[in-house]
Formats: structure tokens, C-alpha cells, sequence
């Protein structure tokens, strides 16, 4: 059900408060002096009125002139500082809600399963960081105290011109009624457009970031100028509704300024019929047409503002729409703890992509210890069956236990500590080796480290990198040779400890030059443990305790690799075909 207008106002409004509650000292204090700045400002127009009707049309006193221009210039500097003090509390009061908001959408993000990074666009994900807080932040800076400060002196002009003459504020709101109008329209339309360009900037950024991403595929196959044209295209989309809330400004902002004078003027010539009545005096008329330069200053204010608070809202409204997706994988209220050992199973399993085909009926054990390999042609099901092992993804239907204990009853903190995966590719992070390898259990101390590369037999490879473990990997490890990264991702596993061990085969990707040190690491690694290897080469299922043959989403052979080949099934005509191509690997 599609929420309306009114309820997407009403749950941002709410959500809003409930980031602001924190600090909400800071806020009533920023209040405070708002509403100080307000009786300031207010206060002008009054000494005005006094200062005509007492010391020039009445009594022709300069001493009255004189105090109350004294007395008109301490409110000023009043209001002055009251101001910049609301000003600065208001926008750093900003700033810290905006610092919570950003680390609140990055965690978030975080506890999102793979799933959700299947269908969610990497560059509408990034614009909600970056150029939806941005426009935030703009807001916050240049524009938060001018709100506040606009909105409360519109409020109690409007009290004030009913409570100084209720019969010339009846011309004032007669002339008010285009504006309310048009306001209305413009709130409607622009509500809409903004949220369309919050849409375009996302696309824009997602060719930005597929382009870059894939630079060497693209420069590899001339296609730059293919890659271009679709940039282009996005980006022009982007410059159409940019371009569409310009329109709809240039509309607005003239009648706003153009009803301010016309006000002016109907003010004056109903102020002049009421004191020629005598209704009224000359003061009394001077200070409401301040006054209700007031009220349209503010109204002004607010105008300019318009289209950044536009822009906040629609931004506020994506970055709010994100925080709102409930992470698939819940938590469970009283989580199980998982045993340090024990057999893996899958029972009744199903699981699918979309409405690809995905698993059926897969039903496996794996033995404490046992080394277990998957293999299989491309798109069989192995890697989804290793994924649903380390509950990167929750079964359709089905069963993943450990232990005996069903892997959605414990938490997801708990069950890494148990169950690690290990990629094909070993990503790092910018920092050190060192740094890396201790995100596996960043309490452990250098020593642990130094124990688990020796068992692992990889400290000599890794101590000839230029500084050692001190070493710089780089952007996601680029000063390091793809074998060299598999290695620290290893270390990083060995350190953490785990009971089972999930690899998508970690030789497939490496050099030569250190293959053997990958796989005499791997070995060391799966001493007592469960390890579960994706094989995508025959000669990495042949060295397993077991082999599981996927083929069409099922498990359709178990076995030890010599009785798989003696059967003469589907995996013995794999692996003979697999000996009569020398080596070639199994996906091809």
C-alpha cells in the first residue's frame, strides 16, 4: 500500500524527533534563545509606534525620540547576538544528528545480508551516504537558523498584526490568499520533482561507479565511448529534472515577492482611511506595516529556503525509506549458543535467486573434521550451498544445522565465531598486513598472530614483503600479488579460530609463483576442523575426505572421490573427462 503524502510528512516528522531526542537539552536551550531573538526583533516596530505617537505627534519630545532610539539600538545588538548564538547552537546541535544519521545508514548497511546488495544499485546506495546527507549538510549550515528564525518570526508576526489591528490584517490575509495558493501548489509539485532528482542523482552515480569500476574492461574493449553515451544519457536525465525544479521555482518565488509589495501598499492606504477616521494612529499604522515587513521577510526567507528544504525532504524521505528495510536475517530474540563442535547439516534444503531454478531437496551432513568438497558445472548450486553453510543467505525452505542447532536460532555474532567463509579472492582493507589479518579477532596480540602464520608455515612468505607484517596492502590490497593477499586472507581465518571452514576454492586465482604456499597453508588450516571447499578443479576434490556432486540445483552423488570414480556416474565421466583435457577445470 502506497503511503500518502500527509503519512510520509507525519513518519519523517517522527522519525526526525526521535534523532534529535538525544540531544534534546541542546534543543530546548536553542529554543530558548529563539524565542529570546524573536522578542528582540518583535520589540523594533512597538518603539517605532512609541516613538511617533509620544515624541513626535503628540508631545514633539526629542528626549522620547532620543531613549527610544537608544532604546531601539540595544534590541538590535540584542537580537544580533541572540541570533548567531541560536544560529551556532541550532546548526552544531545539526551536526551532531547528522554525525549519528551517517554512522547509523553505514551500520545499517552493514547488517543487510548479500541479498540485499543483489538488487540494490551500489550507486543509489552511495547517494543515499553522500549526496543525500550532503544536501543535509547544506541545509544544517546555511540554512537551519534562518528556518528556525523565519518560521518563528512569521508565527508571531501573524499574532502580533491581529493583535495591533484585526481590521488591517483583513487586508493583509485578503492579499495573503495568492501566496497560501500558490504555496500549496509549489509544495505539491516540487515534492515530486525533488524526489525525482534524489532518483536521477543515484543513477548518474551508479554509471559512475559501474564505469570505474570496470575501467580496465572498458579500455580493454575500446568501449569508452559506449560507456560515455550511457553516462551522458543518465546524466542528462538528471539535468531534466534538475531542470523541471527550476521551472517550478521560477513560477513561485515572483508571486511571493511581487504580493509583498502589493501589500505594502494596501496596508498603507487602509492605514491612511483608519487614522483619517481616527480608528487608529499614525504610530499604530507605522509599526504595522514594519510588522508586516517582518511577515514577508520571513515569507521571503522561507522562499529561498524552499528548495533546499524540498531537496532535504526528498533526501530525508530516500535516506529514512533505507533505514526502514529490515534486515532479511533477524536476530533471534533468545539466541541458541552453537557447540565448539559439531556435523553439519542440510535438510529439505531450497533456496533460489529471483525466479532462477536455485536448490531443491538438498539434503547433506558433514562429519565434525571432515573435509568436504562441492564440484560441479557453473550454476549447479555449490557456491550457493557453501553461502547458505556460513549463512550468508537463510534456506526457502529447509534446514541448515550445526551442532544439532538450527543456524537462524543463534546469533550472527556467535555463528562467525564458528563458521568463517573464505573467498575466492581475499579482500583487504586499506592499512597494513598486520591490520588485516587481525580483523579474523581484533583482540588478539601480535603473538597470537605471529603463532597462527607459523602453523599455517606462511611466516617466512609474508616476512619478505619490503616491511613485514608493517607492509601497506594498498587500496583493497593492491600492493600485494593476488597469491599474497589469499595468504593474509588465510592468516585472518586461522586467527579467528573457526569450527568450519568455508572456501570457495582459494587456488583458483593465485599465481604460481605462490600456489604451493596457498595450498600448504590451506592444509594447515583445515587440520581438525570441518572444511567445506568449492572445487572448481577435480584435482582439489581428489585431496577431500568426501566429494558432493551439484548438478541442477540437487545433490545427486556423495561420496569418497576413489568410490565416485569406481561407480562409473556422473561424477566418474567428470573426471574422466577432466583427465582426458589435462587439467582443465571443471566450469568449463
Amino acid at each position: 500500500m502506497t503511503a500518502t503524502p500527509q503519512g510520509t510528512r507525519h513518519r519523517l516528522l517522527r522519525a526526525s524527533v526521535a534523532m534529535v531526542a538525544p540531544y534534546r537539552r541542546r534543543a530546548l536551550l536553542s529554543l530558548a534563545i529563539l524565542l529570546a531573538a524573536l522578542a528582540t526583533t518583535l520589540a523594533g516596530p512597538s518603539l517605532v509606534e512609541y516613538a511617533i505617537n509620544h515624541g513626535l505627534v503628540h508631545h514633539r519630545s526629542m528626549r522620547v525620540v532620543d531613549v527610544v532610539g537608544a532604546c531601539y539600538l540595544a534590541v538590535a545588538a540584542a537580537s544580533y547576538l541572540l541570533t548567531g548564538a541560536q544560529t551556532r547552537l541550532l546548526s552544531s546541535t545539526g551536526e551532531l544528528v547528522l554525525n549519528d544519521l551517517r554512522k547509523r545508514v553505514f551500520s545499517h548497511l552493514l547488517s543487510q545480508p548479500l541479498s540485499f546488495y543483489e538488487t540494490e544499485s551500489s550507486g543509489q546506495l552511495l547517494t543515499r551516504m553522500t549526496a543525500d546527507i550532503d544536501v543535509l549538510e547544506t541545509l544544517v549550515q546555511s540554512g537551519l537558523g534562518t528556518l528556525a528564525m523565519s518560521t518563528g518570526l512569521f508565527v508571531f508576526s501573524v499574532a502580533v498584526l491581529v493583535a495591533t489591528s484585526p481590521l488591517l490584517f483583513a487586508a493583509t490575509a485578503i492579499c495573503l490568499v495568492p501566496v497560501v495558493l500558490a504555496s500549496a501548489r509549489y509544495r505539491t509539485s516540487s515534492t515530486r520533482a525533488y524526489t525525482e532528482v534524489r532518483r536521477r542523482i543515484g543513477d548518474t552515480l551508479s554509471a559512475f561507479d559501474e564505469g570505474l569500476a570496470g575501467v580496465r574492461v572498458v579500455q580493454a574493449f575500446r568501449q569508452e565511448a559506449r560507456v560515455t553515451a550511457e553516462f551522458d544519457e543518465r546524466n542528462g536525465a538528471q539535468l531534466d529534472s534538475e531542470m523541471a525544479t527550476v521551472r517550478l521555482a521560477a513560477r513561485f518565488f515572483p508571486k511571493v515577492e511581487g504580493t509583498g509589495v502589493i501589500t505594502t501598499v494596501v496596508v498603507l492606504l487602509a492605514g491612511a482611511l483608519l487614522v483619517h477616521l481616527r480608528m487608529t494612529s499614525i504610530g499604530a499604522v507605522a509599526a504595522f506595516v514594519l510588522y508586516v515587513a517582518n511577515l514577508f521577510g520571513s515569507i521571503q526567507s522561507l522562499s529561498q529556503l524552499f528548495d533546499l528544504l524540498q531537496s532535504s525532504g526528498a533526501a530525508l524521505g530516500t535516506v529514512f525509506g533505507l533505514l526502514e528495510v529490515e534486515p532479511a536475517m533477524g536476530e533471534p530474540k533468545e539466541p541458541a549458543p552453537l557447540p565448539r563442535q559439531g556435523a553439519l547439516e542440510l535438510e529439505g534444503v531450497g533456496f533460489s535467486y529471483s525466479r532462477s531454478a536455485g536448490l531443491r531437496d538438498v539434503d547433506l551432513r558433514i562429519e565434525p573434521g571432515e573435509h568436504l568438497a562441492l564440484v560441479g558445472p557453473t550454476g549447479a548450486g555449490k557456491s550457493t550451498i557453501a553461502k547458505l553453510i556460513g549463512r550468508l543467505y537463510d534456506p526457502h525452505e529447509g534446514t541448515v544445522r550445526f551442532g544439532g542447532v538450527d543456524l537462524r536460532r543463534t546469533s550472527l555474532a556467535h555463528l562467525r565465531q564458528r563458521i568463517v567463509v573464505v573467498p575466492q579472492e581475499g579482500f583487504l582493507f586499506r592499512g597494513t598486513v598486520l591490520d588485516n589479518i587481525l580483523l579474523g579477532r581484533p583482540e588478539a596480540g601480535e603473538r597470537e598472530v605471529h603463532a597462527a602464520l607459523a602453523r599455517l608455515g606462511i611466516a617466512a612468505a609474508l616476512s619478505r614483503l619490503p616491511e613485514g607484517l608493517a607492509t601497506d596492502v594498498g587500496e583493497r590490497g593492491a600492493h600485494l600479488s593476488a597469491g599474497e593477499r589469499q595468504l593474509v586472507s588465510l592468516a585472518r581465518a586461522a586467527l579467528a579460530d573457526p569450527a568450519v571452514l568455508v572456501m570457495d576454492e582459494a587456488t583458483s586465482s593465485v599465481d604460481p609463483g605462490t600456489e604451493r604456499a596457498v595450498e600448504a597453508a590451506l592444509a594447515a588450516l583445515g587440520v581438525g576442523r570441518t572444511t567445506v571447499t568449492v572445487a572448481h578443479r577435480l584435482s582439489s576434490a581428489e585431496r577431500a575426505d568426501r566429494v558432493a556432486v551439484v548438478d541442477g540445483g540437487r545433490v545427486v552423488e556423495v561420496g569418497a572421490h576413489s568410490e565416485l570414480v569406481t561407480s562409473g556416474g556422473y561424477y566418474a565421466r567428470l573426471f574422466a573427462a577432466w583427465q582426458g583435457e589435462d587439467g582443465a577445470t571443471l566450469t568449463r
